[in-house]
């Protein structure tokens, strides 16, 4: 239902503060996997017609009952989707940190 509420803010959150991230930690990556994600999952969920093009947008919000099986949803769902975002954002950067500094300084290509 709304399970990409949870990536889509958390992307939000880490575009609105990407100048406040160092260099060293390329948020753009993050964001970038964010935004793929919750692209991907809008599009699957138009697909399947939980998300319409009229209000409320989301089906499950036609009937006020529905609403907790959505907030579950995002809870149990949306949650651990953005944490596994997180999860491999940082195994990246960490993955690229290791590899970068095993390089000699003369051969290392700062530009990434």
């Amino acid at each position: 239902m709304a399970c990409f509420a949870a990536p889509a803010a958390l992307g939000v959150f880490a575009f609105a503060f990407r100048k406040s991230f160092p260099e060293r930690w390329h948020i753009g990556w993050l964001n970038t996997m964010i935004l793929g994600a919750t692209v991907a999952l809008g599009i699957d969920h138009a697909a399947s017609g939980e998300i319409v093009p009229y209000p409320p947008f989301l089906s499950a919000m036609a009937n006020p009952a529905d609403a907790a099986a959505m907030a579950g949803e995002i809870i149990s769902v949306g949650i651990p989707m953005a944490i596994g975002l997180v999860l491999a954002w940082v195994l990246m950067v960490v993955i690229h940190e290791k590899l970068l500094a095993a390089l000699p300084s003369a051969s290392r290509q700062e530009s990434y």
